[in-house]
């Protein structure tokens, strides 16, 4: 069976949340079936061996377009800035190319915004919204300024529009947790709706695999891609108001904030009790370090890797309701709404280092239990008619 796989970055590496989970459904769809892929990408020019080993084709489209000129085309067309950002003809050249050479039985669509490159008439296609993106703009648009509430507004409405007419043309969509799922199903989602969850790979994420960053204090560890702008409020909102109270009772703590490409907002936190580390070449050294791990976004949509990742580290966590949601975290993290609850959560496992060893270990025991990636990804065979006898194999 050959299918044809679109995403709108590389899925390799696997260093962000949207790569990790591309990455692992295409190499779970690479070892049932002959994968085509095409894929757009800011970085990566040329397919890295970890991914053409796996694929019978790969296609990589440079995506240049900045962010102004994608709103002014978006404008200009009547079409979603999120579509407009990623509309590139040589994609469409290259699904065309693909289609007509090879027998594809399949389409994998990853991420909303390549649903464009659906042709009329394509074979059996599954979308993977991951999140309902329209709501996230939605929720977005509740703030800030005029024009650009505005503009959010725009995106919510006419990219819900779109996702609701993808929907009616596809297999199925797929969402990273039920209660995506259920929202997206509550706005007028139609067809087969379907909550597929991210995994972990806890043979990778092993505690006791991995030597610890040396740190001289309890740190607090925040990780995530840092110009994310989620990410970019969250340790912002964390350090100003969070981080004081703590430091009232623990005055050595510290907070690392560990991800690439941190924005000057980001930078500008770095000081005596605030350490902004800039891309690593891995994380879970600082995730070892850890006295508490923290996910205190204040908007999230889906399961969380980075919530994911601490769990598998056997590290204690504590998330806001936004981080938390979507995930199974029943007596494995702490979820704490609000700067003094959240405040008063981490300086409870920083004075106890016995129940915060023991939440670690819980969560590490809930993510093998849980968050396989084999059994996460495991509806996939059936959605895309793979032979039974390829299945059990």
């Amino acid at each position: 069976m050959e299918i044809l796989f679109l995403a709108h970055r590389c899925p390799y590496p696997p260093d962000r949340g949207d790569r990790i989970r591309s990455w692992h459904v295409l190499r779970h769809l690479a070892t049932r079936a002959r994968v085509h892929l095409i894929a757009l990408d800011e970085e990566v020019r040329t397919p890295p061996p970890e991914l053409a080993a796996l694929l019978a084709s790969c296609t990589i489209v440079p995506r240049t377009k900045s962010r102004a000129r994608a709103a002014a085309e978006a404008l200009a067309t009547g079409r979603p800035v999120s579509l407009a950002a990623f509309a590139h003809p040589a994609v469409r050249e290259a699904v065309a190319r693909v289609l007509r050479q090879r027998p594809i039985r399949a389409i994998y669509v990853f991420s909303g915004q390549m649903a464009q490159y659906l042709p009329t008439g394509a074979p059996k296609a599954i979308m993977d919204f991951v999140d309902v993106d329209s709501a996230k703009f939605a929720a977005m648009a509740q703030s800030g300024p005029a024009a650009r509430r505005w503009l959010l507004r725009r995106e919510a409405r006419l990219l819900g529009r779109f996702e609701r007419a993808v929907s009616a043309r596809v297999a199925a969509s797929l969402f990273v947790s039920d209660a995506e799922a259920a929202l997206f199903r509550s706005t007028g989602g139609e067809g087969e709706i379907v909550a597929v969850e991210n995994g972990i790979d806890f043979a990778h994420y092993d505690p006791a695999a991995v030597a610890p960053q040396p740190v001289a204090r309890p740190t607090i560890v925040f990780t995530g891609q840092m110009d994310y702008q989620p990410n970019v409020d969250a340790v912002q909102w964390f350090a100003s108001t969070v981080l004081p109270l703590i430091r009232d009772r623990h005055a050595d703590a510290a907070l690392a904030i560990v991800g690439r490409a941190p924005t000057a907002a980001v930078r500008s936190l770095a000081g005596e009790h605030i350490i902004v580390t800039g891309a690593v070449d891995d994380t879970r050294p600082w995730l070892a370090a850890a006295a508490v791990c923290v996910a205190p976004l204040l908007l999230a949509r889906g399961i969380q890797n980075k919530v994911l990742e601490a769990m598998a580290m056997a590290r204690p966590v504590v998330a806001s309701p936004a981080a938390a949601e979507g995930i199974d975290h029943r007596n494995t993290i702490r979820v704490a709404d609000g700067a003094d609850v959240m405040a008063a959560a981490i300086g409870a496992l920083l004075d106890d280092p016995i129940t915060a060893g023991e939440l670690g270990q819980a969560a590490r025991r809930q993510v093998e239990r849980r968050y396989y990636w084999d059994a996460r990804l495991a509806p996939l065979d059936a959605l895309l008619g793979l032979p039974a006898e390829r299945r059990a194999a």
